[in-house]
């Protein structure tokens, strides 16, 4: 499962593909600087729709990087992209942080392997954003003012709320965060990533300190829960993937509702559960890497993700596309998909970008003395 805040150090911070980039001379420089696109924010600075398409057929491929397949749909939108407009995506460290992303595009500078987009949590995009180029795409006005930057640096995509997965057939049902402190779920409570790192595990912690008294304010309560879960021997130190739910290895795992819907349509017994009037959500965030080694084919894989097509295949895979308001009120939204989102109990927290950074802070000195 992919990881920040997308989401223990980074998931493949000693990945090959990394460390080949690292210790390997650049292939070839890249040739960003050579067309339009390098430098539109708009696809009309790039000579329209018709022009920018064909800019990006010519540059023929796209770098993605840290997109797993099951990941929010990511592996049939990559083939819609891919088949729609006859363009090669690579896919780089599918299962990698947000971390990693950044720490790749430096690393990969001036390469043709380097990542053309990034897809961020929140606190990683904040800190990183003189890393990206400005670009608003075609249904920029359908994007709500507080969901992107006014500039189009970045723009959130999709989001979602922050859930407990289950193997029914494994654990009873918890009915709230405090009940995982039972001894019925010794060595079982898995989440998703470090926190400091990863926006899934990062949403955790902030879920689990709102169940606590906390508040988007102070995580303190939630790093505290996680301290009493290990001291129970209840916390798992493993990153949940597919593989480890299907096998029982991570019988109860913190993660983004989608993700834990989407592992209940594979395994029967896995349930979902968002805890009542604890609900924090997040969306994650588009950004197009400056130093695109594909100025063009990036710009358009904004333009894909952001229309309709790319919207539903997001809400396909159970996330919540940024443009699910102005969708449903044009009837273009699929209606199926949308009905079929977790229902949530109470209102919803996100965490403005100074709570994030205030608990990122928090995190960085204290969880890993928590947690060990």
């Amino acid at each position: 499962m992919r990881t920040f805040a997308r989401t223990a150090a980074a998931l493949l911070a000693a990945s090959t593909f990394t460390a080949m980039a690292a210790c390997s001379p650049p292939e070839k420089e890249s040739d960003s600087g050579s067309n339009k696109a390098a430098t539109a924010a708009s696809a009309a600075d790039a000579g329209g729709m018709d022009a920018l398409v064909a800019e990006a057929k010519k540059e023929g491929q796209l770098n993605v990087i840290a997109l797993p397949p099951d990941w929010a749909n990511y592996g049939e939108i990559i083939k819609a992209f891919g088949t729609k407009y006859g363009i090669k995506v690579n896919s780089a460290q599918p299962d990698a942080s947000s971390q990693d992303e950044i720490n790749a595009a430096n690393q990969l500078k001036g390469q043709d392997k380097a990542p053309d987009v990034f897809d961020l949590g929140g606190a990683v995009a904040t800190a990183n954003v003189a890393l990206f180029a400005p670009y608003k795409v075609s249904t920029w006005a359908d994007i709500p003012d507080t969901l992107k930057d006014p500039n189009g640096t970045w723009t959130n995509d999709y989001g979602g709320y922050m859930s407990i997965g289950y193997d029914s057939s494994k654990v009873p049902a918890p009915t709230s965060v405090a009940d995982l402190l039972k001894a019925d779920y010794k060595g079982k409570v898995a989440l998703n990533g470090d926190p400091t790192q990863a926006g899934a595990a990062f949403s955790g912690v902030a879920m689990a300190s709102i169940a606590n008294g906390g508040s988007a304010d102070d995580i303190a309560p939630g790093v505290e829960f996680f301290k009493k879960l290990k001291a129970a021997g209840n916390f798992l130190p493993v990153d949940p993937t597919p593989a480890t739910i299907a096998s029982g290895q991570t019988p109860v795992v913190f993660d983004w509702d989608y993700l834990n819907v989407a592992q209940g349509t594979k395994l029967a017994s896995w349930k979902t559960f968002v805890p009542a009037n604890a609900v924090v959500g997040s969306y994650y965030v588009q950004a197009i890497s400056k130093d695109a080694p594909h100025p063009a084919a990036a710009r358009l894989w904004q333009e894909f993700l952001y229309s309709d097509e790319g919207q539903n295949l997001w809400l396909k895979g159970g996330a919540r596309p940024v443009r699910a308001d102005a969708m449903e009120k044009a009837g273009t939204i699929d209606k199926t998909a949308f009905g079929a989102l977790p229902k949530v109990e109470g209102t919803p927290v996100f965490l403005t970008e100074e709570q994030t950074n205030k608990a990122k802070e928090y995190l960085s000195a204290n969880w890993a003395k928590a947690i060990g």
